[in-house]
């Protein structure tokens, strides 16, 4: 990636993470659509000294691409092929599910709880040209005011199971009546199914099990679909 052809603001962010941290750019492919994501290269920079089994909280989560962002990512480039709209993405960190949605046309809002993340957000969607991409902090437990969508989407962002009644107050300001919610997590995440028992309801849920092999290593990766109750919309 050669970083003068990214636009000045972009470029210039990329300098300022590039003073705190090694980076590189990773090229993933999602459903025929190619992407460059900034990455940090070096987790104990970004670790600075702490034990990461000491407080699990802290741990830069963000920071890696999880087998179930990579499954998401190929199921919203999957449903470009109906009518689409706009797109949140939760807890996005390196924001693959939402720009591999923007370059498949999706109108994509990218959100994290940290200005650092959303600059390495800012920097992979200009990488890629993708100019229909707003990256915003949004704190669940303090959400700003903002338009509805057509799509919700996050995955491994249950992993706190005070996060579960947030979440559901995030889809019910924020997705429009008919619109659809998509979750993808390790099926090992145990405040998945804390979620889902509170969501059902208010959602009609579906659930879909794939299994992802990478590096000689197997992941089972549950998809939640859920959409609106008559009676909740």
């Amino acid at each position: 990636m050669d970083i003068r052809t990214l636009p000045e603001s972009e470029r210039s962010l990329f300098n300022q993470l590039q003073q705190r941290h090694r980076l590189h750019f990773s090229r993933e492919r999602f459903g025929g659509h190619t992407l460059r994501l900034l990455m940090p290269s070096d987790l104990e920079e970004l670790l600075e000294g702490r034990d990461p089994f000491a407080d699990v909280s802290r741990f830069p989560f963000w920071s890696r691409l999880w087998e179930a962002a990579r499954v998401l990512a190929e199921v919203l480039v999957a449903t470009a092929d109906r009518p689409v709209g706009r797109l949140l993405e939760l807890g996005a960190g390196l924001g693959a599910p939402g720009l591999a949605a923007a370059a498949a046309g999706y109108q994509v809002v990218l959100s994290d709880y940290e200005q650092s993340i959303i600059d390495f957000q800012r920097v992979s969607a200009a990488a890629n040209g993708l100019t229909d991409v707003r990256c915003v902090l949004l704190d669940w437990l303090d959400p700003p005011k903002m338009e509805r969508f057509n799509v919700i989407a996050g995955a491994e962002i249950l992993f706190r199971e005070e996060f579960v009644e947030p979440l559901l107050r995030i889809c019910d300001n924020y997705l429009l009546p008919d619109g659809i919610v998509y979750l993808a997590h390790d099926v090992r995440r145990q405040c998945l199914p804390v979620f889902l028992r509170a969501a059902q309801q208010r959602f009609v849920i579906g659930s879909r099990k794939q299994t992802l092999s990478r590096d000689g290593q197997t992941f089972d990766i549950l998809v939640n679909r859920l959409q609106r109750r008559r009676d909740h919309q």
